[in-house]
């Protein structure tokens, strides 16, 4: 039988804006930087992650779990998924 379960843990989160504190904050690659091959229209930026990197666009969240690890969450699945906390 399936049953429906909630997320009892608290996250801590962050939306990306594409700055250089971001970038460095969490060893975010920024492709454009690394290769003038970089097209407009492709993936610019990976957010290193426990399951490898994870590509992330400016206004997608940075969540950090129980454990201090990092992942993505695209901007309207966490505004459908996540309430803030005060």
């Amino acid at each position: 039988m399936i049953h429906k379960y909630r997320k009892t843990a608290l996250i801590e989160a962050e939306q990306f804006d594409g700055t250089k504190e971001m970038k460095d904050k969490y060893q975010i690659v920024d492709k454009a930087e690394l290769t003038s091959a970089y097209y407009q229209g492709g993936s610019r930026y990976f957010l290193p992650t426990k399951e490898g990197d994870m590509k992330i666009d400016e206004g997608d969240y940075i969540a950090t779990g129980v454990d201090g690890e990092h992942w993505c969450i695209a901007k309207d699945i966490f505004e459908r998924t996540y309430e803030r906390v005060n």
